[in-house]
């Protein structure tokens, strides 16, 4: 049976526009001889074979397994691939009982900028039954970037309401059973749409959740933080938006946001020793300056460059997310 997060109002099966994984009708019996190997050697052919689908022909499909979008990422991927198009493909499924359509199985940032473009997507088709897909989702993702404690939580959580056993779910996030019992402690308590709230929290680890799980508790400090929620909107950074959560729950007044110094400038030498540029970077900018005193004629001619130099260097950058997007 599934089980409610403290915040939810049903089952903690996911965010709105992700479908839990339809159970997949069981195969009849394989054909045997000649046609069977025929039939095997074209599936096999066709699985190895990557195709281009419509993006609206793609559904979305598996739990939700990222708490938080990053606008400016997905708008330079967008880039990347309207530059240099493609270069990775998707991992699809047939859809059960709808010829032409497909799920989703990994790499829905590719078909979210693909569609916003407009564009075909290049997709792997397999056949894969529920457990299957939740295992590569979970694998591709741990693999590729590495989530979030409380994205692993929710991810565990959301999989053991759909009743998936808990080998699966340990091998979709390569964990064991005592780190997923903890794990379980946590997701279980926080439905998908107050953790979107929050976003994936990088910096907070599984004891402050635990100890926001057991505040959350207190007489009214469910609705203490419910009337507050939209006010973390203007909180850009995730790990702030938990503190702020945490101190409306536990009656505490929220930290102080402590900004890490500056980095000190960097010196970029010739090989003959002289200072030819220093590097800066802030919050806000990457700072290269180039001192007039050591080489005056490289810094007129970068100067007369300029924007040669750094469309170059920002095209060899779109590049190179292509390549692992």
């Amino acid at each position: 049976m599934a089980r409610k997060g403290i915040l939810s109002t049903g089952p903690n099966t996911g965010s709105d526009t992700t479908a839990a994984p339809s159970r997949r009708p069981e195969a009849g019996p394989a054909p045997r001889g000649a046609v069977g190997a025929l039939q095997s050697s074209l599936t096999k052919l066709q699985e190895n074979a990557v195709q281009e689908i419509a993006p609206e022909k793609i559904l979305d499909a598996g739990v939700t397994d990222r708490l938080g979008e990053d606008a400016e990422a997905d708008a330079q991927l967008q880039e990347s691939l309207k530059t240099y198009g493609q270069q990775v493909p998707v991992l699809v499924r047939p859809h059960a009982g709808q010829p032409g359509l497909f799920d989703i199985v990994y790499g829905r940032r590719r078909l979210r900028a693909l569609k916003a473009l407009g564009l075909p997507v290049k997709a792997m088709v397999r056949q894969l039954d529920d457990q299957a897909l939740v295992l590569a989702q979970g694998q591709e993702n741990t693999a590729r970037k590495d989530l979030t404690f409380i994205e692993k939580a929710s991810f565990a959580a959301q999989l053991d309401a759909q009743d998936y056993d808990r080998q699966t779910i340990c091998a979709a996030l390569s964990i064991d059973a005592p780190m997923l019992s903890r794990m379980l402690k946590v997701g279980r308590a926080f439905d998908i749409a107050f953790l979107k709230h929050i976003g994936s929290a990088p910096g907070i680890g599984r004891d402050r959740w635990i100890k926001l799980a057991e505040s959350i508790q207190r007489p009214g400090a469910i609705e203490a933080v419910e009337v507050r929620l939209p006010a973390l909107d203007g909180l850009t950074d995730s790990d702030t938006r938990f503190e702020q959560v945490f101190a409306w729950a536990s009656g505490q007044p929220a930290p102080k946001v402590v900004r890490a110094p500056s980095a000190p400038s960097r010196k970029i030498a010739s090989e003959a020793g002289y200072t030819i540029a220093k590097v800066k970077r802030s919050e806000k900018a990457l700072v290269l300056t180039l001192p007039h005193g050591d080489a005056p004629a490289f810094t007129h001619w970068v100067d007369a460059q300029a924007e040669d130099l750094v469309q170059e260097l920002y095209d060899r950058w779109l590049k190179s997310r292509a390549d692992r997007s």
